[in-house]
């Protein structure tokens, strides 16, 4: 076996090439206006309300997978293991509940944005601080960490300094997304899917052939299984190094719960494709079909990790390596490069494709974020409070200018995010500070219609402290535990305000809810069967 190299050779950068070309090319075609119009908010925040159901999952699923995933996932499999792809699987069953529960409600009253919901059900001055919460949100943590993180594998892959990778993926995403909208960001990642999950399987296929060697692939993973088996367990044990990060049952039955209810359901760039569907059972359909995806991430993205670990950990298998490749192998204190590091084992021309597939991953996110920052600073701020008078085509132009400054701030903060250590869980653990309170504020404002507004608001903002607190106090408590105590407490918080200024009557702005709202389709109800059985088996087979 010869020595196996780093870069991208002609025929790797060619490939690459045409799929920037086609991405490209696709977005600006979607983002034509029709002859003798202009976009309309609708248009180009929406995507005109017109999305099929399979451009709905598709275009979820390439949202939600960025460097986060590729990058961050598979650099937590590499330290934890496949315990990790319980935020996938439990995806799986939260989007369910999230198709069923939630999206009818959000599509019955007609949004733009979750903000506006928070004004219909509860007042403009929760509306508001939360508004500014997510606005802050995507630019410091969600847009600098997938810069970041697709800057590192650039760097990684390229030898491309840092700052100019940040700097080219985010031209690549504000070329084909500024100007068409939702439009041009969900037709491009129906073409964005296509990659990620070949380029994910391809990586997969052949990191576990190499380690398999004449052997074959499924000889690979059995050797994987035996050389790491605490990588192949769901459930941690408290004896576990990486138990604080994944507390055992803890993971089924408790906080991961409020990450995934609270991203799935309320997430502005993940929630806004579903209401541009062009009914409530086709954005159904479309989170069904997503759910579907969502099983089979941990095999493209957790499973290379796996294979990274072994690999290093082989001295064997370390022999075949070069020299650049030795020195640039990844480490416990490094694990998030371990993908970047597998794209090595790549033969010319696929590497170039899994390029493809890690570009897409980021930029796709990227795009999503851009336009979601972009809808609720124009529909929420500007509108509101800047200029209540403008028009569409003001109001579009708003949205463009919102994104680019968005962007700008994000490139220059996202090269300080270094020896974070693993980024996936990084962005998990801080984002959990805060989504316990606004997952506490929308249940209870969904389903119980004695939620009110000054319960909402004292509740989010009690929620903060109280997380602090949790966290930085010496009770050596999972961040997961804390997710769930601090649900727990803001829900406490929020009821007990509510009874007190209500006088036990029911919120005029509560929701009045049947039967009707949340009936579903039989092949809805089918699939979702279809995905707990499959979900059992897995947990069952990796207990």
């Amino acid at each position: 076996m010869t020595d196996i190299e780093q870069g991208l050779s002609f025929i790797d950068i060619m490939v690459f090439a045409i799929y920037v070309a086609i991405i490209i090319g696709v977005g600006l075609w979607v983002s034509r206006d029709k002859k003798g119009t202009q976009k309309s908010t609708e248009d180009y925040f929406l995507a005109g309300k017109s999305l099929p159901w399979w451009a709905v999952g598709a275009s979820l699923i390439a949202a939600n997978i960025s460097a986060e995933q590729f990058i961050g996932m598979s650099g937590s499999g590499f330290s934890i293991g496949l315990a990790i792809a319980s935020y996938e699987w439990m995806a799986a069953l939260t989007l369910i509940i999230v198709g069923k529960y939630f999206l009818p409600i959000f599509i019955q009253k007609g949004i733009y944005t979750i903000p506006e919901f928070v004004e219909k059900r509860f007042n403009k001055q929760l509306k508001t601080i939360l508004a500014v919460f997510w606005i802050a949100l995507y630019i410091f943590v969600n847009l600098t960490s997938v810069l970041y993180l697709g800057g590192l594998a650039l760097e990684t892959i390229l030898g491309v300094p840092l700052m100019y990778a940040v700097i080219g993926l985010a031209l690549f995403a504000l070329v084909y997304s500024i100007y068409g909208g939702l439009s041009a960001v969900v037709w491009t990642d129906v073409i964005q899917v296509f990659f990620l999950v070949l380029g994910g399987f391809l990586t997969t296929y052949l990191a576990v052939g190499y380690i398999g060697g004449d052997s074959g692939w499924f000889a690979g993973l059995s050797k994987m299984i035996a050389a790491a088996p605490d990588h192949f367990v769901m459930i941690l044990d408290q004896n576990n190094p990486q138990y604080m990060n994944l507390p055992g049952i803890a993971v089924l039955i408790g906080g991961l719960w409020v990450a995934n209810l609270y991203y799935w359901g309320f997430n502005q760039y993940i929630i806004q494709r579903t209401l541009a569907a062009k009914s409530v059972p086709e954005a159904q359909k479309g989170i069904v079909f997503a759910a579907f995806l969502k099983m089979i991430v941990p095999f493209l993205v957790v499973l290379p990790g796996i294979a990274a670990y072994v690999i290093t950990n082989d001295p064997d298998l370390m022999g075949h390596l070069s020299h650049v490749a030795m020195n640039n192998m990844p480490s416990i204190a490094h694990a998030d490069k371990a993908y970047p590091w597998l794209t090595q084992f790549l033969p010319v021309g696929v590497k170039g494709l899994v390029f493809a597939a890690l570009a897409a991953a980021i930029v796709s996110s990227l795009a999503s974020m851009l336009n979601s920052t972009a809808t609720i600073f124009t529909m929420d701020i500007y509108k509101e409070y800047i200029a209540p008078k403008s028009g569409d085509y003001k109001l579009v132009n708003v949205g463009r200018i919102a994104a680019i400054v968005a962007l700008i701030i994000a490139c220059f903060i996202a090269p300080l995010l270094g020896n974070i250590g693993q980024a996936f869980q990084y962005i998990q653990e801080y984002t959990g500070l805060v989504s316990p309170g606004i997952l506490a504020v929308f249940l209870l404002g969904l389903f119980w219609k004695k939620t009110t507004s000054k319960g909402a608001i004292i509740g989010v903002i009690a929620s903060i402290p109280f997380a602090l607190f949790l966290k930085f106090m010496p009770l050596h408590m999972p961040f997961m535990d804390q997710m769930l105590y601090t649900l727990l407490f803001t829900l406490a918080v929020i009821a007990f305000t509510s009874l007190s200024s209500s006088k036990y009557d029911d919120d005029p702005h509560g929701i009045a809810l049947t039967n009707e709202v949340f009936a579903t389709e039989r092949g809805f109800n089918f699939a979702s069967y279809a995905i707990l059985i499959v979900l059992a088996v897995l947990y069952a087979l990796f207990w």
